[in-house]
């Protein structure tokens, strides 16, 4: 049954990614297959197939003779990944910004008014909702892209950003009124079709968050 196998094996990719973005399984660790056969419920097979994938992302480190490693982490790393992320997300933007019909502009508000909500707790001093807040500011950056017309930029932007996400979810801290404000000038730039200016934001968004994630990341 080659469609099961490969629901499983996908599932067992999107878990274990998501457990490396999370900082469950830390830079560095070994993956070990039988730990990883225990902890996942999956064979060994699925598990070298998912762990090469993972491998072929940029997560997962394979060394010859001596196994698979968690991908290590390093102020040049997230310097690298932030500029592709500029990069990617900035140009998708644009043309989103563009190509964008009313559909785009319902979700987007949709996906705004849900991050904004959980900011607004945030700001009142409620943490418990962190990993629901990540997922909302996702969903909010993919919103103000999804219309881009591009199929192979979302799928390297959605890498590019887990990668991001990662170093982002190891410090988990939050930037308060400051990223509130910039979510909400390139929400209503993007409304208002000036693309240039939703660009403009955006970069200097995502690169005040990489000077924050920086600041909280403990010196080599």
């Amino acid at each position: 049954m080659p469609g099961a196998s490969h629901t499983v094996g996908t599932s067992t990719y999107e878990t274990i990614k998501r457990d490396i973005i999370a900082g469950e399984l830390a830079p560095g660790s070994k993956l070990k297959l039988d730990a990883l056969k225990s902890r996942y419920e999956t064979g060994v097979s699925t598990l070298r197939e998912t762990l090469n994938r993972l491998s072929s992302d940029g997560f997962v480190v394979a060394e010859e003779q001596r196994g698979f490693f968690v991908t290590q982490v390093s102020r040049e790393d997230l310097i690298e990944i932030t500029h592709l992320r500029v990069l990617l997300e900035c140009d998708a933007l644009r043309a989103s910004v563009i190509n964008g019909d009313t559909d785009w502009e319902g979700d987007l508000v949709a996906a705004h008014h849900k991050l904004h909500l959980m900011e607004k707790k945030l700001l009142a001093g409620d943490t418990s909702q962190k990993e629901t807040w990540k997922r909302y500011d996702w969903m909010f950056h993919l919103a103000l892209i999804r219309a881009c017309n591009s199929r192979n930029l979302l799928q390297l932007h959605a890498t590019i950003y887990d990668k991001y996400l990662r170093y982002q979810m190891l410090v988990l801290t939050y930037r308060g009124e400051a990223a509130v404000y910039e979510h909400r000038k390139m929400f209503e730039a993007a409304l208002n079709r000036d693309a240039d200016s939703a660009a403009k934001y955006l970069e200097e968004h995502i690169v005040r968050g990489l000077e924050h994630t920086l600041d909280a990341m403990p010196n080599p």
